[in-house]
């Protein structure tokens, strides 16, 4: 039977167990999704070395970065923004070859694309700066979409949240919340823009996907623009990973 997993640290509230767990029943594979809660990145190799049917890995917090140091080969599109959240594993004799991916970029662009209007979203506020940000902005750059990260503590380049001025939000209309701010149970907070300046023009994206609105999107919808969560982008991840594991 072949094993796929997912390492990372924690794993309590996990999308892709129960995502590939259903899917193999569904579709009759036989195939087991297991998760590996590892305390380190060092246990990382015995987890390849102690698992011959080992067919692909999703990896999560805080591994991303750490796990690179393992790989053999990684994506051109992973290694430009430095983090890996899909592996795919080819046995090759005795030894194993790891190929590190990122199916944030799959799943985000595929998720936002279809509500982009080229002739109105051609310039893209990206609040926060953490790992997630990499990736969305790489997306952007696929895109075609400028973008300017938006932090509260700006390098040269950027934004802070209080440079948001009512030229600076009419001239980007898309807004792409990458921060962890109002996921749940913290439902009462949200990065600090200027929403009054929002209009139906404008496109608001949550990486947060509990709640299913946060105050961000909330905010946005009540100025009239478009809104949409993360939760369509987790699943798009998880084929994505599923058609590296298996296609590429």
């Amino acid at each position: 039977m072949d094993l796929y997993a997912i390492i990372g640290n924690p794993l309590t509230h996990s999308f892709s167990p129960r995502f590939f767990t259903e899917k193999f029943q569904k579709e009759d594979i036989d195939a087991q999704y297991v998760k590996f809660e590892i305390p380190d990145i060092s246990h990382f190799p015995e987890i390849i070395s102690s698992h011959p049917n080992l067919r692909g890995i999703n990896v999560t917090l805080p591994y991303k970065q750490q796990v690179i140091r393992y790989l053999d080969d990684i994506d051109p599109q992973a290694k430009d923004i430095g983090a890996v959240n899909v592996i795919k594993v080819l046995h090759e004799g005795n030894k194993a070859r790891l190929i590190g991916f990122n199916s944030d970029i799959i799943g985000f662009q595929n998720s936002i694309k279809p509500l982009l209007d080229t002739t109105i979203h051609r310039k893209a506020l990206i609040l926060g700066t953490g790992g997630a940000s990499k990736a969305i902005a790489k997306s952007m750059e696929n895109l075609g979409i400028d973008y300017t990260f938006v932090s509260r503590t700006p390098k040269a380049g950027q934004f802070s949240y209080s440079d948001l001025s009512k030229d600076i939000m009419t001239d980007h209309k898309v807004v792409i919340n990458t921060s962890p701010l109002g996921t749940f149970p913290n439902v009462d907070t949200a990065p600090e823009i200027p929403y009054h300046y929002l209009s139906p023009n404008h496109l608001l994206y949550d990486l947060v996907y509990n709640p299913d609105e946060t105050k961000f999107l909330r905010l946005g919808k009540e100025q009239g623009a478009t809104i949409k969560n993360g939760a369509e982008m987790l699943v798009l991840q998880a084929v994505a990973s599923w058609d590296i594991w298996n296609n590429k």
